[in-house]
């Protein structure tokens, strides 16, 4: 496999976030009058920028097992990243990890008042739902709609991304096992990136490229927590020391720096080799993989 350069993949992963910003855009509700503050509210939670990375692997998933007509998968991209947008609005709310910036601007809630905040992130879920639905009556084959619908429900709710931020509420301050530091990464972070590959997989490759997003969440949620310890406010757009200012158990708590930034490594070459054993390959994708090893926010 040859191997793009520096540049070339950045040009790539720019023209990808670009293409993403316009679904998203594309996506937010129309016409809105009365209700216009959620609206709003919604709007500046989902365009507040960061990597797009759900969106971005979910493309890159359903380019990799032949998916040609990309209209067919925007609607779904759109609703993961309004799924992760509702769960960081909810994530900085006070009753949560109390958090006043993200991404370098202001929250949602801080902007919009602590109620609108609760709605926004409601309403974000809501119509991400709304969206993904609509995109899966449009296709040719609305079952296969359906499917990745089911996906993206089960890995957003109790058995994905909200049972992993109970169990890391529920626990926050206390002692933690690593066993249960697993299950917190593998479900309130992993889950929404198995789900991105998951939805726009080929149904005989689909256990491999879930596996593909548990080792990238695992290595996304440790590379977090080191950037939580030695990355400044400015450079990661929000407040760190966040971890320890909420008594939160991380792998880097748990193990040390060195045994974290190995796993970090480890896991995401991992994922790339999954990736290039299946029956077709996407470049660009092995490298954003890669490139989250080394990533400074």
């Amino acid at each position: 496999m040859t191997s793009m350069t520096q540049e070339q993949f950045q040009d790539a992963l720019n023209a990808r976030v670009s293409t993403i910003e316009k679904v998203l855009v594309s996506a937010l509700p129309k016409n809105i009058t009365k209700q216009k503050t959620i609206a709003d509210a919604m709007e500046y939670s989902l365009m507040a920028g960061g990597k797009r990375l759900r969106p971005m692997l979910m493309l890159e998933a359903y380019r990799l097992f032949g998916g040609s007509d990309e209209a067919e998968i925007e609607p779904f991209m759109a609703a993961i990243e309004m799924i992760h947008t509702y769960s960081l609005v909810h994530d900085d709310l006070p009753a949560m990890d109390n958090d006043e910036y993200r991404r370098g601007r202001k929250n949602t809630h801080i902007v919009y008042g602590e109620d609108m905040g609760i709605l926004a992130g409601d309403a974000l879920l809501n119509y991400a739902y709304e969206t993904a639905v609509e995109g899966a009556l449009k296709l040719k084959d609305p079952a296969n709609g359906l499917k990745a619908l089911q996906i993206l429900s089960r890995k957003a709710g109790v058995y994905g991304m909200v049972g992993g931020q109970v169990v890391d509420v529920e626990l926050t301050g206390k002692p933690i096992s690593e066993e249960q530091l697993d299950f917190i990464y593998r479900y309130k972070t992993s889950a929404l990136l198995e789900a991105s590959l998951m939805a726009g997989a080929a149904e005989e490759e689909i256990a491999q490229i879930e596996c593909v997003g548990r080792l990238v969440g695992l290595a996304f949620q440790i590379q977090d927590d080191i950037l939580d310890l030695t990355s400044t406010a400015e450079e990661l757009g929000k407040p760190i020391g966040s971890d320890l200012r909420n008594e939160k158990t991380t792998y880097v708590s748990l193990y040390g720096m060195r045994e974290a930034e190995e796993a970090v490594e480890e896991y995401s070459k991992e994922a790339v080799e999954i990736l290039e054993n299946l029956s077709e390959e996407n470049e660009f994708l092995d490298q954003l993989i890669v490139s989250l090893i080394h990533r400074k926010k």
